[in-house]
């Protein structure tokens, strides 16, 4: 299904919305070797690709947790010698096409570079980097490098999205002049390590807003151009030096303005671990999706209504996988994801020197 077929599919009514085919098996011209280096994050979403991808084989697994990478690479089938408590020892022994590189925040640009360097092609965890200058080392790199990187950011790819993304397109909301996101999560008790300390924890603002960034830019087709941002650790001593509460306020390449909100208070008696919401507010009409209830929209010209049929989920491990070894083109483009990490990284700038600032590009 092409785009220009997807648009086609959304009429002016917002609800009759083209769905994609079932998702099926995805062959490939060859056999493929993936390996996962870090069990922390979006794991599953390397895992569950490779249910439709048969000619993709999990060859090997590194995590410092000895208990969780047995548990890991029992469920995904990884024999034992295949398993390694150092990523060095991973890479010093084994040979791959793919490098799934899910770990902490603070080792994740050095990986990203070793596998570059090795010829491997990166799954990334999000975001690329701890600090600015990192994050302009892997730019460097995969310039030279023969290889294709993407960051998980899976959201893009969820049928709620692709339908949000429609409906901007239809022009039924006419001009976007204001947005607001939310990421708002249980805390609990089980947070690994890293995550309580900033030489190891990125910080809230890239750690989880790059989610919504990346959103808010492919939903509305609106780029960010300044960022004033707060973020604080208010009690729960639990989240060491995780800030639990951040507000972004962005302004809009065409003035508008957009807001997002990033908490770590969801209580644990919560029907939900988190409560994600998006709300695009048009020139026509306002959409918003909210997790605990769907997508609404009402406009000008009709009241509120629910949007009930949707295109189907979509896999970015698979998108990526056929574009590497086929013809399939990327739904997150490598620009993407490099504007998604210079957004966290001006709007974290912000918040640290009380300033507004235009958002950066890498130097």
């Amino acid at each position: 299904m092409t785009r220009r077929n997807l648009i086609a599919g959304a009429s002016l009514s917002g609800i009759a919305l083209a769905a994609e085919a079932p998702q099926r098996i995805a062959k490939l011209p060859k056999k493929v070797s993936l390996a996962i280096l870090g069990l922390s994050g979006h794991i599953s979403e390397i895992l569950d690709a490779l249910k439709v991808l048969p000619d993709v084989k999990l060859q090997a697994v590194s995590d410092g947790n000895a208990k969780l990478l047995n548990a890991v690479g029992e469920r995904a089938g990884v024999a034992a010698e295949h398993r390694y408590g150092s990523h060095q020892e991973l890479l010093k022994r084994e040979q791959f096409e793919i490098a799934g590189i899910c770990g902490s925040d603070g080792e994740r640009a050095g990986l990203i570079l070793d596998c570059a360097a090795r010829g491997q092609h990166i799954i990334a965890e999000k975001p690329l980097a701890m600090e600015w200058a990192d994050l302009q080392k892997i730019q460097t790199a995969l310039r030279t490098a023969k290889v294709k990187l993407t960051m998980l950011l899976p959201m893009r790819f969820w049928g709620s999205f692709i339908a949000m993304k429609q409906i901007v397109e239809s022009g039924e909301l006419g001009e976007i002049a204001q947005m607001d996101a939310q990421k708002s999560y249980v805390l609990g008790d089980d947070r690994p390590e890293w995550m309580l300390h900033r030489s190891s924890f990125s910080g809230t603002i890239p750690y989880i807003g790059i989610h919504l960034v990346d959103l808010m830019r492919f939903t509305s087709l609106r780029e960010f151009a300044q960022v004033s941002a707060f973020q604080a650790h208010i009690g729960q001593s639990a989240a060491g030096d995780m800030e639990n509460t951040a507000v972004t306020i962005f302004q809009l390449d065409n003035g508008g303005t957009a807001q997002m909100h990033l908490d770590y208070l969801r209580p644990a008696t919560a029907a939900t671990h988190g409560d994600d919401r998006l709300r695009l507010a048009g020139t026509e009409g306002v959409l918003e999706y909210r997790e605990a209830d769907g997508l609404t929209l009402v406009t000008n010209r009709r009241k509120s209504r629910a949007i009930t049929e949707l295109p189907r989920n979509r896999s970015l491990v698979v998108n990526f996988i056929e574009n590497l070894y086929g013809s399939e083109p990327l739904a997150l483009t490598l620009d993407d994801i490099f504007r998604a990490n210079e957004i966290v990284f001006t709007a974290r700038d912000a918040a640290k020197s009380k300033r507004v600032l235009a958002i950066r590009k890498i130097a």
